[in-house]
């Protein structure tokens, strides 16, 4: 019973703690990156890009690092580990299905980033929208996902 009272005490407190995050857009810039235009895009353009996967490192260390963990390397980070996004995709044989479950957590990706994550009347995170580019945000999936053999399977 107390280990059941301490963890739901940690999650409220890191609930709480992100509650109160505000969306800072990251200084790095997108250069050399194709530009996307205003319209957010459905699919992830950057998927496999080097330079994509630098840029993602640079952006995801000055926004999302915080709460994720640096360098999508950290397991302990109060919010979800990154790394893990596509694990259930990535283990898809045939290859269209692979494909449409990479499009689906595309779509999430997408919807979270920009509108953020409330739960229970909880803040888990702040809406990015208006705050980061979204060639910035398709960067950091593409940096996140080049670092998936390192998450929890």
């Amino acid at each position: 019973m107390y280990k059941m009272i301490l963890l739901l005490f940690t999650v409220l407190l890191s609930a709480t703690a992100m509650a109160n995050e505000v969306a800072v857009a990251p200084s790095v810039k997108a250069d050399g990156l194709p530009p996307l235009g205003a319209e957010w895009l459905e699919n992830n353009p950057y998927r496999g890009n080097a330079l994509a996967v630098d840029i993602g490192r640079q952006a995801y260390n000055q926004a999302c690092a915080r709460c994720h963990g640096a360098n999508a390397s950290t397991n302990a980070a109060p919010a979800p580990d990154l790394r893990n996004l596509n694990r259930y995709c990535r283990r898809i044989g045939e290859a269209e299905l692979r494909a449409a479950c990479m499009r689906d957590n595309d779509a999430y990706f997408a919807n979270v980033v920009r509108k953020g994550k409330v739960i229970v009347g909880i803040t888990h995170m702040p809406p990015w929208e208006g705050v980061l580019q979204q060639e910035l945000a398709w960067a950091i999936q593409t940096f996140f996902e080049a670092q998936a053999g390192g998450g929890r399977e």
